[in-house]
């Protein structure tokens, strides 16, 4: 889902990308969607909206009934220490059964901003939010 917020200040010239100058008290920013992997059955993806409960049992159902041996749990932004915090919950009540391999990454995010006036043109710009993606996997002792 998109947000919107109002944006009230000029914006200095380039910074958009764009070669003018332009007041950004004429225009909404208007945030898209990141660009997910491809999802599979056992991929969960952390927000900050979801309850920490109920993402946590989603994940224990997976790993438990769902017939997975491991999860891929992937946080964005704001929500890579709610994804970390969710791993290493798992890890700590599996009683040393699961183990956990974290990736970072970086993700480039488009936001468009949209004209209130007629006249203007529509911009975007790309900005870099970091990511993290942890495999949460049994380990079986031999």
């Amino acid at each position: 889902m998109a947000e919107n917020r109002p944006a009230t200040h000029l914006e200095p010239k380039g910074v958009l990308g764009l070669d003018v100058e332009m007041d950004r008290a004429e225009h909404t920013l208007r945030r898209r969607l990141p660009r997910k992997l491809p999802k599979r059955n056992n991929d969960v993806y952390i927000n900050m909206k979801t309850d920490f409960k109920a993402q946590l049992a989603r994940c224990r159902k997976l790993l438990e009934g769902g017939g997975f041996n491991e999860i891929c749990i992937h946080g964005l932004g704001l929500a890579i220490n709610r994804a970390i915090n969710v791993a290493l919950q798992l890890q700590a009540n599996s009683f040393g059964t699961l183990q956990i391999a974290a990736n970072t990454s970086t993700v480039e995010l488009v936001d468009d901003l949209e004209p209130e006036v007629d006249d203007e043109e529509p911009a975007s710009r790309t900005r870099n939010n970091s990511a993290i993606h942890i495999k949460v996997y049994h380990s079986f002792s031999k």
